[in-house]
């Protein structure tokens, strides 16, 4: 549950990535125009924790690669109806300023008129995939306005990450993520579109179990550690991390929208006791599987 009393901690950033971890791909990284990260941040403050990272969104880019991340999967969702051609367009303009070195994620309001045509727009302009969040878009998974979003991605083979877990929730969003968000119902999307991709943020908390079950059972479903490999939130919300599918778990950061910092969660993952080989899968691999070789 996100609350205004959250804590923010002043650790020191790391200028490189820490010992053990050779390289890495950070699949959860937020970018958006100055005037959409202004009114993000601000909602943060008010409702939820201070957010570290304040720069626009090419230096943020630049501060992850000028230390040792070697690509970024880069994240935006659209809050409304007819935001999403705007914003496809700007992640296409950071997607070519960072050749080789940043997944960009699409949007859609799901719902929204010509959703299906505004994807194979932003495909057809290098981009690799679509974002969306239910705790902010509302959208219900198995509903037929999802139909035309999920059979593009499937068709062109782009990947999705959704934001369907329940957690973290605030009394400040437009609908209950306990009411639309369930793993049940991402498991029917799953059987529905067998060779859709899709990656769910924060290992899918708080149903942990549920999504532990989910990744051994569906090759076509990844998990993000974003924000829940720290000690920020409870330890369940992670479960017994060495129990996962580790060729499903990729590693995000949720950077820039983080109350510590950037690598925080790499040096927990360092330090958690995994063989190099699991430990590159982990912070590399599998988001290289996930969303491709190359930007």
């Amino acid at each position: 549950m996100l609350t205004p009393d959250l804590p923010y901690y002043d650790d020191p950033d790391g200028d490189a990535l820490p010992p053990g971890i050779p390289r890495a791909i950070d699949a959860h990284v937020h970018v958006f125009p100055d005037a959409i990260f202004s009114a993000v941040r601000d909602w943060f403050d008010t409702y939820a924790w201070q957010i570290r990272y304040r720069m626009k969104s090419r230096e943020l880019v630049a501060f992850l690669l000028d230390r040792g991340i070697a690509r970024i999967t880069a994240l935006q969702y659209a809050h409304k109806p007819g935001m999403a051609g705007f914003l496809n367009d700007y992640m296409a303009d950071l997607v070519h300023a960072f050749p080789g070195r940043v997944y960009g994620m699409a949007t859609v309001f799901p719902g929204e008129e010509n959703a299906a045509e505004l994807l194979k727009k932003a495909f057809d302009k290098g981009l690799s995939g679509v974002k969306l969040h239910a705790h902010v878009q509302c959208f219900n998974m198995n509903s037929p306005a999802m139909d035309p979003i999920y059979s593009v991605c499937q068709e062109r083979g782009r990947p999705m990450v959704m934001h369907v877990g329940r957690e973290p929730k605030s009394e400040h969003y437009r609908c209950d993520p306990y009411a639309i968000c369930r793993a049940d119902k991402l498991e029917k999307v799953l059987k529905a579109y067998p060779s859709l991709k899709v990656c769910v943020p924060h290992l899918g908390f708080d149903e942990i179990d549920p999504y532990r079950r989910l990744i051994r059972e569906y090759d076509t479903l990844w998990l993000d550690t974003a924000m829940v490999l720290t000690d920020y939130f409870p330890k369940k919300a992670r479960g017994n991390f060495t129990d996962y599918r580790l060729d499903r778990i990729m590693y995000g950061s949720d950077y820039p929208n983080i109350p510590y910092a950037w690598d925080r969660e790499l040096i927990w993952l360092a330090g958690a006791g995994l063989s190099a080989d699991d430990l590159d899968q982990v912070a590399y691999r599998s988001a290289e599987t996930f969303f491709g070789p190359s930007a």
